[in-house]
């Protein structure tokens, strides 16, 4: 689609878009987290295997919404893995712990995503394992924040300044998926999660009437869904939400156990049911009243 292409202007390898012929609804679907490319340095020089590498991925994520440019919406899909750069952060959320040099006084330090080992160069995988043998240095940050990480917000900042242009609002849907048991360090610690966790911020990033649509069609569907507990939503959600002037952000966590063997990261039976019902999902977003989005 010409416009969305000369709006974005960025053809970069750690990022696809996948656009429509044409965009219908004032709707971007991105998902930041099921990219796969692991730079072989990065392999090289981590203890770990592959598969515990791609525990902290939102495995097939792209792929379960993979009908959203049929249904005349832009898609946007990070290459790079999670554990790689994480585009779910501040840009220089970090831990100094991790680096052989000092940071910069504007890296922020003291978030509870960095105190949990989870900054935009993460420490530790999803189960825990520490991802690096020994200290980098800042400028290995420096280079994938400006390799990875900008360019992939240059493209969402793209599609939705594009979308607001075209529409006078829109509704960013950010796709990640969840393990079905939360963690040690998770606030649900051994409980079983939700089939769908949907994150607005407290309210903050999304209006009520939007996200109680996203939330009837899935429970019609058959699954259990909360709101914000566990996840509301991460830097991307609060970065882009901002519903009092129409622009409006919606994070959903989709339960791993699913579609997928979360010991082998292989799907299962359930995938094909899953993306029928993530398509039925995509059709009822494309459908909304962009009135409602315009509420101020």
């Amino acid at each position: 689609m010409a416009t969305i292409g000369e709006a974005i202007g960025e053809r970069n390898r750690a990022l696809e878009i996948r656009a429509p012929a044409r965009q219908i609804a004032p709707v971007v679907f991105a998902s930041p987290h099921s990219g796969t490319d692991y730079p072989p340095d990065f392999l090289a020089n981590s203890p770990l295997e592959l598969l515990a590498l791609r525990r902290s991925e939102d495995s097939f994520v792209d792929s379960l919404f993979a009908a959203v440019p049929d249904h005349g919406m832009p898609l946007l899909c990070a290459l790079f893995p999670r554990a790689y750069i994480d585009p779910n952060r501040e840009p220089f959320e970090l831990d100094p712990a991790m680096f052989e040099d000092a940071l910069p006084a504007y890296a922020n330090t003291s978030s509870s995503r960095v105190a949990a080992g989870l900054g935009t160069i993460a420490r530790v995988v999803s189960s825990g394992q520490e991802i690096y043998a020994g200290k980098l240095r800042f400028a290995d940050a420096a280079q994938r924040i400006n390799a990875h990480y900008r360019p992939y917000h240059r493209a969402l900042r793209g599609l939705l300044d594009a979308t607001r242009r075209s529409f006078g609002c829109y509704l960013l849907i950010d796709c990640h998926s969840m393990p079905s048991v939360g963690g040690p360090h998770d606030p649900d610690a051994g409980r079983k999660r939700p089939d769908f966790v949907l994150g607005d911020c407290f309210g903050a990033s999304c209006a009520d009437e939007v996200i109680g649509m996203v939330e009837d069609t899935l429970r019609d569907r058959g699954y259990t869904v909360t709101r914000n507990r566990p996840f509301a939503g991460g830097f991307t959600t609060r970065h882009y939400g901002r519903p009092s002037q129409g622009l409006h952000a919606l994070q959903i966590e989709i339960n791993r156990a699913l579609y997928m063997d979360e010991a082998s990261i292989r799907p299962h039976d359930g995938m094909a049911r899953l993306t029928d019902d993530m398509t039925a999902l995509i059709k009822a977003i494309a459908a909304i009243d962009v009135a409602r989005l315009r509420l101020k």
